[in-house]
């Protein structure tokens, strides 16, 4: 029950990230609201993992990496590196990962973050309404939605797991028990 629990707080957690990755994209901001329902959420599939697991080791290993990423952004924010919204949603994300996905997250953080940078150097490769919406956006504001590759890794890490727990628990007999 618990882990059914904590698939349903991901699956939410996913769309979030989604409607995140979209506002970010469209109008460059990443509501405080958001990022706070993100870390509930995390934070209570987290505590049912460790409820289930009886080890409070993944719960410590994401509270350690997000403070790290929190510090560690921090400066790049004050020099107007990075937006606020963005060290915010970076600094949630382990734990909505968990810590043993930190390296998963992190390879397609950086895949997704270089696809964001070729595509603002090269917007001519998104289809034709985006690129109008995107320039038009750019020549306004003149930033990148960095919260769109965030939201991405975060998403596909959590759908590995979430493909991993179903297929332990189809293979371990737990979703026979629960029907």
């Amino acid at each position: 029950m618990l882990l059914a629990v904590a698939l349903l707080f991901k699956a939410f957690a996913i769309l979030l990230l989604a409607k995140i990755a979209w506002t970010d994209f469209s109008v460059q901001k990443i509501t405080n609201r958001d990022v706070l329902l993100l870390l509930c959420l995390g934070l209570a599939a987290l505590q049912l993992h460790s409820l289930q697991t009886g080890s409070w080791l993944e719960m410590g290993i994401s509270a350690i990496g997000g403070s790290i990423l929190f510090v560690a952004l921090f400066p790049f924010w004050l020099l107007r590196k990075i937006g606020a919204g963005d060290v915010k949603l970076l600094s949630v994300t382990p734990f909505l990962i968990g810590g043993s996905n930190l390296a998963v997250f992190s390879v397609l953080l950086l895949v997704f973050a270089i696809a964001t940078a070729a595509l603002v150097k090269n917007p001519f490769l998104l289809p034709a309404g985006l690129f109008r919406h995107y320039v038009e956006h750019m020549d306004r504001k003149g930033v990148v939605p960095f919260g769109v590759p965030i939201s991405a890794a975060a998403i596909c890490a959590m759908v590995t797991q979430i493909y991993s727990a179903l297929v332990v628990a189809t293979s371990s007999g737990i979703l026979n028990q629960l029907n």
